[in-house]
């Protein structure tokens, strides 16, 4: 792309991710739900003037880590200005304390990463302040595919639980899917990724225990590395940065 001081061809690189999507989807199993995949731009640690050239660009879909991050940005005037239709996807651990701080961010569309019942009850309560009407917040809940201590989301055994708790307990959730995470640089020359494969037989196993339609519950999986990889595997929201942005500086900077 381009070193970290210079310009980064934003559109450029969102051309490029959008055409191997599309290659991608030709290669899924036909087995697979017809879903086209939506394509959610990672844009943390980038300013603002990066997410309206993307916008500009006919990107509409943008990922936040961070609460106060996505606060800030969601409320930039330019950007407030410039992108009246922007859906931000917080993707990252949200904590109660943040709830509100996130939820009164202009242009919020979905929260993807609901991991407990009692995030889940905090949320369906906070949003009847915010909502417009009778509009939902859409979330999706997080499964820990990996195992792993320092990510979040419930072990896969758990999502029918979580998932039936949203769908039952909390009115103004609007329930849409299921994001992993997974673990960093699998090597896909050992076979598919576990995770992806672990996200889909969780998705399959909700579906047919709360009689839900399999086309019409999501699967956010798959970042910058392994995004085509994860759309091959059933991935309905895929989750890009850096090689839109460019590369972000390393944590320790």
């Amino acid at each position: 792309m381009s070193s970290e001081s210079g310009e980064v061809d934003v559109m450029h690189g969102l051309k490029n991710v959008l055409a191997q999507i599309e290659i991608a989807v030709n290669r899924r199993s036909k087995d697979l739900p017809k879903v086209t995949p939506r394509l959610v731009a990672v844009s943390k640690i980038k300013p603002a003037s990066l997410v309206i050239q993307a916008y500009e660009a006919g990107q509409r879909d943008f990922g936040e880590n961070y609460v106060n991050e996505l606060n800030e940005k969601s409320n930039n005037p330019e950007l407030l200005e410039k992108c009246k239709d922007i859906r931000w996807h917080f993707i990252g651990h949200l904590q109660t304390n943040k709830i509100n701080s996130l939820l009164k961010s202009p242009g919020l569309y979905m929260v993807q990463t609901v991991h407990s019942e009692k995030l889940a009850d905090n949320l369906n309560k906070q949003w009847a302040k915010f909502r417009k009407e009778e509009e939902k917040l859409k979330v999706m809940v997080q499964i820990n595919t990996s195992g792993e201590e320092a990510k979040s989301g419930v072990e896969p055994s758990e999502a029918k639980i979580l998932v039936e708790y949203v769908l039952k307990n909390c009115p103004n959730l609007d329930f849409q899917g299921l994001m992993t995470i997974g673990q960093y640089d699998y090597d896909v020359s050992k076979g598919p990724n576990p995770d992806f494969i672990c996200l889909a037989k969780c998705r399959q196993e909700v579906c047919e225990k709360l009689n839900l339609d399999v086309n019409n519950v999501e699967l956010s999986m798959g970042m910058s590395t392994d995004y085509v990889h994860a759309i091959e595997l059933g991935a309905t929201t895929v989750r890009v940065g850096s090689v839109i942005f460019g590369a972000r500086p390393p944590k320790n900077k």
